[in-house]
């Protein structure tokens, strides 16, 4: 009897709280929805850039899954540049001569495999003449995880330092801290800078820990500079740390924080690039902060970008701190009782 009577204790519990009820029940089907049309509608659209070749070639490159664009040769590395195309094609001297991004593995595998098989079509190539082939970005079996190594990196301090922070901040808010610090004369924007430079100084150390531990110690590839990742990082975990604190607002316990993990961080991780995309959910993840994240860190650890080429990812990070934080400032005002 006293097994049953706590049983139903729990259960009229969970049903006067209807939004742990439902996301219990829907969320994974949201989850699940998501997953199936991102997955089903993706692409993988393997550009080729042909400077000089014959026709033939080129339709053979069409027959082999690949998309050929022929172009001047400023054409083509202007459009390797925007990665519009995953590879440029010259025929010099009966001989092929190929530029690779090698940035995205999977792409220029089927690339390779597109432009060997369409040498067929040569007559004055030998099929068995080893094409030149040179890697602006990346190198020749570049591995999954340099692959989304960089990404992973931002979606692991976006994650932890967003779980951390809700989950502090509420336990100020519901052990009554924050109302007994807003009785006080401190206005509200003071209030969310202390806590944002508070759990900031813990941020900076853990985005330094990760960070340099996947660089050195599981060496995923880096070619960039160092101090643009930990700045890329250290952004992350200040949007992070303030969407942490802003939805911790609409949250009673911790249990209903984690609640806002699939909602709000398991999308944009689908969002974040790791995926190729048909060009409309692409399009899509532009409105989620870790696509830009992701997209930081891979023109830098993969690409060796400097700040010029991220300066719209830099903005628009800094842009969602900034939006976080006055968004805080404006929801404090429900708790201020004197």
């Amino acid at each position: 009897m006293r097994v049953k009577a706590l049983a139903l204790r729990i259960l009229k519990q969970m049903r006067r709280d209807k939004r742990t009820l439902g996301l219990m029940l829907f969320a994974p089907l949201l989850v699940l929805t998501m997953v199936f049309f991102l997955l089903d509608s993706s692409e993988t659209n393997v550009g080729i850039a042909v400077v000089n070749a014959p026709q033939s070639y080129v339709d053979s490159l069409y027959e082999n899954n690949a998309f050929p664009l022929r172009c001047s040769e400023a054409e083509a590395r202007a459009a390797l540049e925007k990665e519009e195309v995953t590879a440029i094609v010259e025929m010099k001297s009966g001989r092929l001569f190929v530029l690779m991004d090698g940035s995205n593995s999977t792409k220029a595998k089927i690339a390779i495999s597109a432009i060997e098989l369409s040498k067929k079509a040569l007559s004055t190539v030998r099929t068995d003449q080893i094409t030149e082939i040179e890697y602006v970005y990346g190198y020749e079996d570049l591995s999954l995880f340099d692959n989304m190594g960089a990404a992973f990196v931002g979606i692991l301090v976006f994650f932890f330092v967003f779980l951390i922070a809700g989950i502090a901040f509420l336990q100020e808010r519901t052990t009554g801290t924050l109302e007994k610090l807003l009785s006080t004369p401190i206005r509200r924007w003071e209030i969310v800078l202390g806590y944002t430079l508070g759990y900031g100084v813990v941020t900076v150390l853990q985005s330094m820990i990760i960070s340099l531990y996947v660089i050195y110690s599981l060496d995923v590839m880096m070619v960039g500079s160092l101090a643009l990742v930990l700045l890329v990082t250290l952004l992350t975990a200040i949007a992070a740390l303030t969407l942490g604190i802003l939805l911790s607002t609409a949250a009673n316990n911790e249990f209903q924080m984690i609640q806002f993990v699939p909602v709000v961080i398991v999308p944009q991780i689908f969002l974040s690039g790791l995926f190729e995309l048909s060009p409309a959910w692409d399009a899509v993840g532009h409105i989620a902060p870790l696509y830009y994240v992701a997209d930081a860190l891979n023109e830098v650890m993969i690409k060796g970008s400097g700040i010029a080429e991220i300066r719209l990812d830099l903005l628009v990070i800094t842009g969602c701190c900034v939006l976080f934080m006055c968004l805080n400032t404006l929801l404090l005002k429900k708790y201020r009782r004197i």
